[in-house]
């Protein structure tokens, strides 16, 4: 109890400590700093991300030792990098050299070699990173997803992948049997969204649950359905609401996002994919790239420039759902009477497999008026109904992140509980403890934030929540599955040993649904430093 009592105590002051100067420091930041000083505002909404993280890892926990000693070894890690970035910047961020000082003896605690072999001991018997505290319904929901991607998604994770294969129609009819499509999609229109507090945690277990097993074949089959359902529930026209969502909800109608440009990435008020009208209809001219499961998808959300005035910016972008047949493989076009045609290239990726991401090319391809969200009302309203539409998607990805990393720390585990190495198992070296230690903090960090901003998007706030969970999580994704590699060493580079996977899988999460440094610069910085 004593070790119990010390290091929550030891936690939180360095929590509190940390949001202070987070907290100072956004404020002194915004009285000079612009959009060209960008080195020091990416730290500072790095670090604000990390330290909400703790404070969540905190607050997460019942105060058992095992949960009090993560706190502190994930804080104080914490604390070792922001000062690392504070170091001769200091006049920059706006404090003085000693501001860490006062919590230096628990920050030494919190890195004991010690305190990080209890923590390796306890993650070493069970390969978890600590408890989740679900409900009883949500553990029921856990369990029984766990179970199917044990069963269906694990036997052929590993053929998907290194063969490249479209995702087995057995793993999309079995997860729509469960519902998996209609998690965040309002009962009323054929999902099981009822406006509960947990409602998208619900999707958020499902999700860490699939991409334990594979990222490409599983976990990512949510975070379409997510994006179109939530810009549809939020923007469309009640005839539209009924046409689209039940389809979306059982998995009859999959979906696909074609939103980025090649030369409009992260920057998507610049699109220019135009959409001119002409009649009843809409015609679509314009290439997307990076648009995941287009092919197999039988719905495309497509964002495109309604208003030909380009100085309207973003004010002149509407959404679109492009309706098509569901074609398997790489390739695939389809045409219209009159000459309107779409086509779509698979991108060979180093990984991230199964889901397959498409170049899409729109060359005069009519839609009809009645397919833009929200129609005469949803003119000018795509870019913020997209934006309130990946604020689910990027809390989808954050758990994809937890999942992957679980994964990484679970065979890690084992890989160094059977391999000797000089005569003693590869888990008996204090080198190796402190990896698996610091590993399971930072997994259960990610996983404590990622429940904490699963609720406040559902209470209609956590934007910047999302944001930052987001950005923490896919960061740490990279590191948890390099340490697992390593730890595997020369077997760690083999294709054969699922770790490889994870790590070039974990390598996209950075990525996609708001780039690192776009998501750190334009939204959480922003949000910190606004007056």
């Amino acid at each position: 109890m004593l070790h119990t009592s010390t290091n929550l105590t030891s936690a939180q002051s360095i929590v509190d400590v940390l949001q202070a100067v987070i907290e100072k420091s956004a404020a002194h930041i915004a009285s000079w700093a612009t959009d060209e000083d960008q080195t020091v505002a990416y730290d500072l909404a790095s670090m604000s991300s990390a330290v909400a993280a703790a404070a969540e890892l905190l607050r997460h926990g019942t105060g058992e030792e095992a949960e009090a000693d993560l706190a502190l070894v994930y804080a104080a890690d914490v604390a070792a990098d922001l000062s690392g970035r504070l170091t001769g910047r200091e006049a920059l961020w706006g404090v003085a050299p000693t501001e860490l000082a006062g919590i230096a003896d628990q920050v030494a605690a919190g890195r004991d070699p010690a305190l990080l072999d209890r923590v390796a001991e306890r993650v070493l018997a069970s390969s978890e990173a600590g408890p989740r505290h679900l409900s009883e319904d949500l553990q029921l929901v856990r369990s029984t997803f766990r179970k199917f991607a044990e069963d269906r998604i694990l036997p052929v994770a590993e053929r998907i992948h290194r063969e490249d294969e479209d995702i087995p129609a057995e793993i999309i009819e079995g997860l729509a049997e469960m519902g998996c499509f209609g998690l965040s999609i309002p009962a009323e229109y054929g999902g099981s969204a009822e406006g509960g507090a947990d409602e998208l945690l619900s999707m958020v277990v499902v999700t860490e649950e699939l991409s334990q097993a594979s990222l490409g074949a599983a976990g990512s089959l949510i975070t379409r359905p997510e994006i179109i359902g939530t810009a549809i529930a939020r923007g469309g026209t009640e005839e539209q609401k009924q046409r689209w969502l039940p389809g979306i909800a059982a998995g009859e109608k999959l979906c696909g996002v074609a939103v980025t440009e090649p030369d409009y990435g992260s920057d998507v008020a610049g699109v220019t994919t135009r959409a001119v009208r002409d009649g009843d209809d809409w015609v679509l001219t314009g290439v997307k790239t990076w648009c995941t499961f287009a092919g197999r998808a039988n719905y495309l959300l497509v964002l495109a420039r309604t208003n030909e005035d380009r100085t309207v910016g973003h004010r002149g972008l509407s959404l679109f759902v492009v309706e098509k047949p569901s074609f398997p493989g790489h390739e695939w076009s389809m045409a219209q009477e009159g000459g309107g045609t779409i086509e779509g290239r698979a991108i060979r990726t180093l990984g991230y497999r199964g889901m397959h991401s498409y170049e899409v090319r729109f060359d005069r391809w009519r839609v009809p008026a009645t397919d833009l969200i929200g129609m005469d009302d949803g003119l000018g309203r795509g870019f913020y109904l997209q934006m309130q539409a990946f604020a689910n998607a990027r809390l989808q990805t954050a758990a994809r992140a937890v999942g992957v990393m679980q994964s990484a720390l679970g065979l890690a585990v084992d890989y160094t509980r059977e391999r000797s190495v000089f005569g003693r198992p590869l888990a008996g070296y204090q080198l190796t403890r402190v990896k698996i230690a610091r590993m399971a903090a930072l997994v259960a960090a990610c996983r404590a934030f990622a429940f904490s901003a699963a609720r406040a998007v559902t209470a209609n706030g956590g934007q910047l929540e999302a944001s930052q969970v987001k950005q923490l999580a896919c960061r740490a994704a990279e590191w948890v599955t390099r340490e697992a590699q390593q730890l595997h060493g020369g077997y760690g580079y083999a294709e054969e040993y699922t770790v490889s996977r994870l790590f070039v899988d974990a390598r996209v999460l950075s990525i996609f649904e708001g780039a690192d440094e776009v998501l750190a610069l334009r939204v959480i910085a922003r949000q910190l430093t606004k007056a």
